[in-house]
């Protein structure tokens, strides 16, 4: 099922379905403008999170259901839920819609997705947005985000809510099936924002949407993340976007990101965490949307 590669109405808006080595693939098209192809973090979790109708007053953004998630396919071996796939996948979606090169949006782990890609297939990409992202992962990245987890009631001692986070976020760890690991994704996902509480109302229905598969939230890469040495390859134009309040993919690493690329834009969104798409969607929107004018 699908469409051949060159086939125009690969680009139409709407949800669209082919299959990678026999493996159902499902992507979101919707806005106008050059294509950016947008893949979501996690892994694991549903791309309907980091839908952003703004951005698609500026490009014809492709929203990707990653393996696993959604309604794309289940891989047979849940080994196999590693970035080398994703990255294999990715191009799969990229070759499918026929465009010569196109832009690239990588959100949090779908940052390392889209980095790697950029590494394997340079002639194919107009430029990228890492969007609160890394570099690398590893003891570091872990323990500084485990600080952060820790600190985060402190940053709040007016809410008792607050207090209840650090351990909401240790049960995803411990969850084994799709309603437990959503519910605890759920239940933590107040330390992802700047300030949730503030804005309770408001994000309160993105946090009840929030969806998550087990198996490949769960699959390990056998050795950490880290293309620090290799940044110097990409050459097209880049904007790193990151939350200054975010504990997980904080401005340290945006900096080393910025700093190893040759073509980069590094912008601080004062007032965000980890979903800036979200809470400061304006100043998000035209961070990415300045790639076109470079």
């Amino acid at each position: 099922m699908g469409f051949t590669s060159h086939d125009v109405s690969a680009l139409a808006p709407g949800a669209h379905t082919f299959t990678v080595d026999g493996v159902r693939q499902v992507y979101h098209v919707a806005g106008t403008g050059p294509v950016c192809v947008a893949h979501s973090g996690g892994p694991g979790i549903e791309w309907a999170y980091l839908r952003t109708p703004s951005l698609e007053t500026h490009f014809t953004m492709v929203y990707v259901e990653p393996v696993g998630t959604g309604a794309s396919g289940q891989l047979d071996n849940p080994d196999d839920y590693r970035l080398h796939t994703y990255v294999r996948f990715l191009h799969a979606v990229v070759e499918h819609l026929g465009e010569p090169r196109v832009y690239l949006l990588g959100h949090s782990h779908g940052g390392f997705v889209v980095q790697r890609y950029a590494l394997a297939h340079p002639d194919r990409i107009s430029g990228l947005a890492l969007y609160d992202t890394s570099p690398v992962t590893g003891a570091e990245f872990w323990g500084e985000a485990m600080a952060g987890l820790a600190a985060y009631p402190q940053r709040h001692p007016d809410r008792p809510e607050a207090a209840t986070v650090p351990a909401a976020f240790a049960q995803i760890g411990g969850a084994t099936d799709d309603e437990s690991l959503g519910a605890a994704l759920r239940a933590a996902l107040p330390v992802y924002f700047a300030d949730f509480w503030g804005r309770q109302d408001e994000f309160a229905p993105f946090q009840a949407a929030v969806r998550i598969w087990a198996t490949p939230a769960g699959a390990q890469d056998p050795t950490p993340f880290d293309v620090r040495e290799n940044l110097g390859e990409i050459t097209v134009p880049v904007v790193v976007i990151v939350g200054a309040y975010d504990f997980i993919c904080g401005p340290r690493w945006a900096e080393q990101l910025h700093a190893g690329l040759p073509d980069s834009r590094l912008v601080t969104l004062e007032r965000s965490g980890h979903f800036a798409h979200i809470e400061q969607s304006v100043e998000f929107t035209d961070a990415v949307a300045e790639l076109l004018k470079r």
